[in-house]
């Protein structure tokens, strides 16, 4: 099984800093609007968002997994459900590569897969080099196409 660049980390602890940074200003208006919330209240209820941000961000990375193999992408994630999916390439549509600015300030990237269906018609492989990236989303298209002519009739 592979794993997600350490890069990744930074950007999930972000995200999770930045609800927890969004809460305290929220908790902030609501106490200059109409309802008393002690000062040393929202302190804690911010530094309690921190701490479960950063844990679940830790956490997230630890678990987060995947791997192709003869017929399929396999992937494994989740801190309170653990999902386990199994990409058939027979399924796959196309693949893109992703990246926001944020991605890009730290160096990363994403593949999306697109399948074939209706319910969760894509998976997201977040945490990637960009090369790692670009290499993923060739493979992925020629296994695609592989699997195509072989699962002709």
């Amino acid at each position: 099984m592979e794993t997600l660049h350490p890069r990744i980390r930074f950007l999930w602890i972000a995200r999770g800093a930045l609800a927890a940074v969004v809460l305290g200003v929220v908790l902030t208006a609501i106490d200059q609007w109409q309802f008393t919330v002690p000062f040393p209240a929202v302190g804690g209820i911010v530094t309690l968002g921190l701490v479960i941000g950063v844990g679940y961000a830790l956490r997230r990375y630890q678990v987060w997994q995947f791997e192709l193999q003869d017929d399929a992408l396999y992937l494994e994630r989740g801190v309170v459900t653990v999902v386990e999916t199994a990409v058939p390439f027979v399924r796959v549509q196309h693949v893109d590569t992703q990246f926001g600015p944020l991605e890009r300030a730290l160096g990363l990237s994403s593949v999306v897969v697109y399948t074939a269906g209706s319910r969760n018609a894509d998976v997201r492989i977040p945490g990637l080099t960009p090369d790692r990236a670009r290499t993923l989303q060739n493979t992925l298209r020629e296994l695609a196409v592989e699997s195509e002519a072989d699962d002709a009739v």
